[in-house]
């Protein structure tokens, strides 16, 4: 189990965490910025100074993950890990990423009312040089309106705890008692463990009246995708899309989906790529759209976009998939791709809308 202390810069989150170690039997601390002190010592300068935050290099976000699993294989018991994460996508990635390897997260917000988070910001003397501990109390404010702006997701998500009136000691036991009564819930996202071999996936296309298709935000990984999923073993695949499809929202398809394409993904670490299947499972009603129900868990939102929109919400992957799935129903056929580029004698040609090449 991971206990993650979020909250903005000067909340307490660090020392909260250091008093948690001796409240939470079996605990050990975890402070990623350990990793983000590594990234300056594994990434070239030139891609350093590409981002502002270590938070925005994937490679950051992978690693928390990883060296969070792999503390938790060697000690076992609880990591409490004391990490500020106000980009609701980078707390969707590393939890769900967590979820796949069956760590359960607690999500636990420390959060002072804001003039009592300013006047402790402005009473911190960290290095003891006036200069220094001048710039890291006006980086702290500098993070306040971004901390402020996040308020409404992080208060549905996680254990919130008002630590204006209490000392670190106060703030620690509440957190500690929380964790240990089960008040502080396991976080709601959930994740399909991470495969072990090449995996087959079944996704499914549904169009309105004005012939846009539906695109859901997964809440676990970046980028918005098709509803569908994995195909489980001795499943026909285009029952696993009718599956996913009314597992993911709440609709009941009526007839079996037309195959609109096969396309192998290539095998990137820590990825092992697959078959790819898209189907045509056609035009829902007005009455349909009404009865779209998402599971909060696995996902945020879900909207009807044209192709041309949908190049600024899909990883490329996933758009050259599109694209030529779209072409294989204007077509009226069935279209084999090899990493997204379509293979064989009747192969189509042209490139994606806003794409290099297909």
């Amino acid at each position: 189990m991971i206990v993650w202390i979020n909250g903005t810069f000067g909340a307490g989150k660090s020392s909260t965490a250091r008093e948690l170690v001796d409240l939470i039997p079996h605990s050990t601390l975890f402070d990623p910025e350990l990793v983000g002190g590594a990234m300056t010592w594994l990434l070239p300068a030139k891609r350093l100074a590409e981002v502002e935050d270590f938070q925005d290099l994937a490679i950051w976000r992978r690693m928390v993950v990883d060296t969070a699993a792999a503390l938790l294989a060697e000690v076992g018991g609880v990591l409490i890990v004391p990490m500020t994460l106000l980009r609701q996508e980078y707390r969707d990635e590393i939890f769900g990423a967590l979820a796949a390897r069956r760590i359960e997260v607690r999500h636990v917000l420390l959060a002072p009312e804001e003039t009592i988070l300013r006047q402790r910001i402005d009473g911190r003397t960290e290095h003891g040089e006036p200069e220094a501990d001048a710039r890291v109390r006006q980086w702290c404010h500098g993070h306040i309106p971004p901390y402020l702006a996040a308020l409404d997701w992080l208060v549905g998500d996680a254990f919130v705890v008002d630590t204006s009136e209490l000392t670190v000691a106060e703030a620690a036991r509440t957190v500690a008692d929380a964790v240990l009564a089960d008040r502080a819930a396991p976080c709601g996202i959930v994740q399909t463990p991470e495969p072990t071999g090449e995996t087959l996936a079944a996704g499914v296309l549904l169009f309105d009246e004005e012939d846009r298709f539906l695109l859901v935000d997964p809440t676990y990984k970046p980028g918005w995708e098709f509803p569908g999923g994995v195909v489980e073993p001795g499943e026909p695949p285009a029952r696993a899309g009718v599956r996913e499809v009314a597992e993911e929202l709440g609709l009941e398809l009526d007839a079996v989906p037309r195959l609109l394409l096969v396309d192998w993904e290539r095998p990137k670490p820590p990825g092992y790529g697959g078959l790819r299947l898209l189907f045509d499972g056609g035009t829902l009603r007005a009455d349909d759209t009404a009865r779209l129900r998402l599971p909060g868990a696995e996902l945020r939102e879900w909207r009807f976009v044209t192709e041309e929109e949908a190049a600024g919400l899909l990883p490329p992957v996933r758009y050259d998939r599109l694209h030529w799935a779209l072409r294989a129903r204007e077509r009226g056929t069935v279209l084999n791709l090899e990493a997204g580029v379509p293979v064989g004698q009747d192969a189509p040609t042209g490139v994606p809308v806003g794409q290099d090449g297909p």
